[in-house]
């Protein structure tokens, strides 16, 4: 099949399979035109790709599963043990965030605390008069 319908059938962009190929996730043969041709078996490994980008891993580390999802050995347990993992990262860096938005808001509070004291002490100091245009002796 070509790359149109590989992305078609698979969910990824055309850009996205040409990347996959160049890095040696996926393989395709070349036509006599010189076009990509893909085996039916591309398209579940495309499919196992694009999930486990969806879900935040990276390419990396997809590459490290994908032989073993290509011969059937990689277990029901693996994957889990791998989400679980994820699961982890993602709750550690919600934590992070947290963390951050909570110091934002204090320091937005200091701002505005800052300003109306700003604001109150301006109010109370006496008003600026306009300079007079009369001239000073010597």
């Amino acid at each position: 099949m070509l790359i149109s319908e590989l992305a078609k059938r698979s969910g990824a962009s055309n850009h996205a399979l040409r990347h996959y190929e160049k890095l040696g996730l996926i393989k395709a043969e070349r036509s006599a035109g010189g076009y990509r041709e893909f085996s039916e078996s591309v398209v579940r490994e495309v499919t196992f790709i694009v999930m486990g980008r969806r879900i935040g891993f990276s390419l990396k580390e997809i590459a490290l599963w994908l032989p073993a999802y290509r011969s059937g050995r990689l277990t029901a347990e693996q994957m889990i043990d791998a989400l679980q993992e994820r699961i982890a990262l993602i709750d550690t860096q919600i934590a992070q965030q947290r963390l951050q938005r909570g110091q934002l808001v204090a320091h937005i509070a200091w701002f505005k605390k800052r300003a109306r004291r700003q604001r109150a002490a301006s109010a109370s100091a006496p008003a600026a008069s306009w300079p007079s245009t009369r001239k000073i002796p010597r």
